[in-house]
């Protein structure tokens, strides 16, 4: 799953894909680099982020959905949004995927958006809100926490119909280094009614504050983290960097092979 940012002030990219020329471009190396989904996202969730309303998010995507549907109409593209209308909206345009962050929280209608829409929806967990998430969080047990956790989630998605979920364990989202490597290290726990698991790693502060280097210089680290997540049961990786990520799944899936 490659990234593409629409915001002016995400924690990596932010500005950087503002023009259509850009954008296009973009999603047209990732496809060729061989992402498998372009996940679109036009609200930065990075730690500390204002939370914009669904109006100006929709503002920032309805073109740019638009065209990227109509130059790759071949492509898979996931929405990375909280809103349901914007998740709506994206789903009469053509979109295949919901990613949601908050798990339904910041939007009560969001679970009966994704069952009436039937389309696959990520189920990501985060403790509190982008605004808030990096303020001290602390649990009494993270692994324990975060399975309750996604039982109770799951649960109110199957209530309604939905069977297609994704899990995303939310690394960097409400989360300490340390609860994040514990999540990584047991990362095979999550594996929940078979249901596949998606790992956003990619040049996240639990690289740079172990390596102390920037989130520029991170691309290493993140391959060894997308390894790691692999080998411990992950089934998709969310990354910045797509060329890479494909030959590290190359080589995890020769390694399985042996």
């Amino acid at each position: 799953m490659g990234i593409l940012n629409l915001t002016p002030d995400s924690f990596y990219d932010g500005g950087k894909n503002q023009h259509s020329e850009k954008y296009l471009e973009a999603v047209a190396s990732m496809l060729l680099d061989g992402a498998g989904i372009i996940d679109i996202g036009a609200q930065s969730t990075r730690p500390g982020a204002k939370q914009i309303e669904a109006e100006e998010e929709w503002s920032r995507l309805k073109v740019p959905l638009q065209n990227l549907i109509k130059e790759f109409p071949n492509a898979l593209f996931s929405i990375d949004t909280f809103h349901s209308s914007v998740a709506k909206k994206s789903a009469d345009l053509g979109i295949s995927l919901i990613n949601d962050v908050s798990a339904g929280s910041l939007d009560p209608k969001m679970f009966r958006t994704v069952a009436d829409l039937k389309l696959p929806y990520v189920l990501m967990h985060m403790k509190g809100s982008p605004a808030t998430m990096q303020i001290n969080p602390e649990y009494r047990d993270v692994l324990i926490e975060i399975i309750e956790f996604f039982s109770e989630k799951i649960q109110e998605l199957q209530a309604l119909g939905v069977n297609d979920i994704i899990i995303d364990p939310g690394f960097g989202f409400g989360k300490t280094t340390e609860d994040n490597f514990v999540l990584l290290k047991k990362l095979a726990v999550l594996q929940i009614q078979g249901m596949p698991i998606l790992a956003g790693l990619s040049r996240k502060s639990m690289v740079t504050k172990v390596l102390g280097n920037k989130t520029l210089d991170a691309l290493n680290g993140s391959t060894v983290l997308n390894t790691i997540a692999l080998l411990n049961g992950a089934d998709m990786l969310r990354v910045h960097d797509v060329k890479e990520a494909v030959e590290t799944v190359k080589l995890v899936e020769q390694l399985k092979k042996v």
